[in-house]
């Protein structure tokens, strides 16, 4: 569990920063009233999208390694952790419920061969 609450933090954390990245790291449009944001790594590979409404989080958030696979989904309401976030880490899914920025539920699946177990 230590683990996981590392990277939840990790990715929360990499939202605030990507204000400070290099330029070309970080695209943004305009789409209705949100503002898309795109960050890449260094080495051009997609690493975060997601929106942003009047200078908050809003809408789906997602978060991939290098090679293009998920890491997290997320979901944000007027800058706050709502609905059901999914974190991918090691053979295992997580999937954390949020309410107004407060966690209701945790589950946690393992592949294990052709099934799929909850922990």
């Amino acid at each position: 569990m230590k683990a996981f609450s590392t990277f939840v933090m990790v990715f929360l954390m990499s939202f605030t920063l990507f204000a400070q990245i290099d330029k070309d790291l970080v695209k943004t449009e305009k789409v209705g009233d949100l503002q898309k944001v795109t960050m890449f790594y260094e080495s051009g590979e997609l690493h975060q999208m997601g929106y942003i409404k009047n200078d908050k989080l809003h809408g789906e958030w997602e978060s991939f390694d290098r090679e293009g696979n998920n890491l997290a989904k997320a979901n944000y309401k007027n800058g706050k952790k709502v609905g059901q976030w999914m974190f991918w880490n090691n053979g295992k899914l997580s999937i954390v419920d949020y309410d107004e920025n407060k966690i209701v539920q945790v589950k946690t699946f393992v592949e294990e061969g052709t099934q799929v177990v909850s922990n």
